[in-house]
């Protein structure tokens, strides 16, 4: 029986998300905590609804990520000048420490999972799930909009 793209994308993802989540059991951190720093790290300043909206979680789940990645001194969070009652989010130094070793074991685990294919069947895999990801974002996009 032949799988859908949709369970082989979402498994291997799952896969992923299990391997990087051993790896670094003893740092600490989650996969899911991992993204929520690289998004930070791209959007630095961001308040906390747009960044749940980004990595996809209720306000609240995202609200006890931070609050635990504060603890960790990962992250602070400042008042936004422009409204009192929201806050911005910003990396600490440690945080940037933490992301190079995080960056190495990601690729480790990206070349792990890539083995025995090409360079250019690894670009290939890349430019060709990008693609999927682009048609599915602009699907979304516009039913959104329909639904506005």
């Amino acid at each position: 029986m032949s799988e859908t793209i949709g369970f082989l994308l979402n498994d291997t993802a799952r896969l992923f998300r299990r391997s990087f989540n051993a790896r670094t059991k003893g740092s600490g951190i989650t996969a899911l905590q991992w993204r929520l720093i690289t998004y930070l790290k791209r959007h630095e300043g961001i308040r906390q609804g747009p960044l749940a909206e980004l990595i996809e979680v209720e306000p609240i789940t995202l609200s006890r990520m931070v609050d635990r990645l504060v603890e960790a001194e990962l992250v602070e969070r400042r008042a936004d000048p422009a409204d009192r009652r929201a806050w911005q989010l910003y990396l600490t130094p440690r945080a940037g420490d933490l992301l190079g070793g995080m960056r190495d074991t990601a690729d480790a685990l990206t070349a792990e999972a890539t083995e025995g294919l090409t360079d250019a069947e690894r670009d290939q895999l890349i430019d060709l799930v990008e693609r999927v990801r682009a048609n599915l974002s602009r699907r979304i996009c516009q039913k959104e909009k329909e639904t506005a």
